[in-house]
């Protein structure tokens, strides 16, 4: 962790430098922390940086004990493990740290919840694993697909090869190496108990989803990095065969899963930046998502 030394410096130099540009900012703070700083937890919100007007949008939901998970998963779980007190240190299962304060708390979840990354390894046996992912395939720029009418009335759609045509006659040609991510609208489901995952009485999920059709067209004659989506999984909830999930991670291309807000970001224009995971070995886990534009 950074020392409170440090950190009470970075916040001195920020408010200092009220006009401070995002390149500056960055080399203040370093891009890890760069979404803590700039981009609050609890926001469907875009941030201006003062020196260029650029906007920066949090793509990435919170995660708490309640947010929903694919079914049968592990629900997130935080317990505190230490906190601080006005004595002589922290108090909890951890007892006193070092004779300073601080606040600490023991995470579990799956690598899969929340807003989160799927590494190639997810879907295919030769595929990378997450700290593997080449950090310049993290920044890229985002095409946003918005399927969130048909969605409203048919909770089973796909994203077909010719809605991206159709996206392309209106925004010109996916950009070289993008992300494209679908908007069905499914994030204002996610505060609703059981409407995010959308089970029928068999159990079966009616979400929207890439077609394969789809993805293959964007692995094959298109230059993505990754695709993304709104939903639990880049598939329709309902696929059995997990076609987009093969598609895309078995050519070696990422997944993004769960994002929040992209009907605050234009169709095309904008960057995103991935905060994905370095665990070794890992199949992917919860990002940190920004878009600027």
């Amino acid at each position: 962790m950074c020392s409170p030394r440090i950190m009470s410096e970075v916040y001195e130099r920020i408010g200092r430098r009220a006009n401070v540009s995002r390149r500056a900012l960055f080399g203040v703070l370093g891009g890890a922390a760069v979404g803590a700083t700039l981009a609050p937890a609890l926001a469907a919100r875009a941030y201006a940086t003062p020196a260029d007007a650029t906007s920066i949008v949090d793509l990435t939901h919170v995660l708490t004990p309640q947010f929903p998970v694919w079914p049968g998963s592990r629900q997130f779980e935080m317990h505190t493990v230490a906190s601080i007190t006005t004595g002589n240190g922290s108090t909890g299962s951890l007892g006193p740290i070092g004779g300073s304060a601080f606040y600490l708390n023991e995470l579990r979840y799956e690598e899969h919840t929340g807003t989160h990354v799927d590494a190639p390894a997810h879907a295919s046996v030769d595929g990378i694993t997450v700290e593997q992912i080449p950090a310049a395939d993290l920044i890229a720029p985002i095409a946003v697909v918005d399927i969130a009418a048909r969605a409203a009335t048919d909770n089973d759609t796909l994203l077909t090869r010719q809605d991206l045509l159709e996206w392309e006659e209106r925004h010109g040609r996916l950009s070289s190496r993008c992300i494209v991510a679908m908007h069905s609208g499914w994030e204002s489901r996610v505060a609703a108990p059981g409407a995010f995952t959308n089970q029928d009485a068999l159990g079966v999920q009616h979400t929207p989803g890439f077609a394969p059709e789809a993805v293959d067209f964007l692995v094959h004659e298109r230059d993505i990095v990754a695709i993304g989506s709104d939903t639990l999984s880049i598939d329709a909830g309902r696929s059995t065969t997990y076609g987009a999930h093969l598609a895309a991670l078995g050519a070696g291309k990422y997944g993004i899963e769960v994002l929040a807000n992209l009907s605050t970001i234009p169709a095309s224009g904008a960057t995103c930046m991935v905060g994905a995971p370095t665990h070794a070995g890992g199949s992917g886990g919860p990002a940190r998502v920004l878009a600027l534009f």
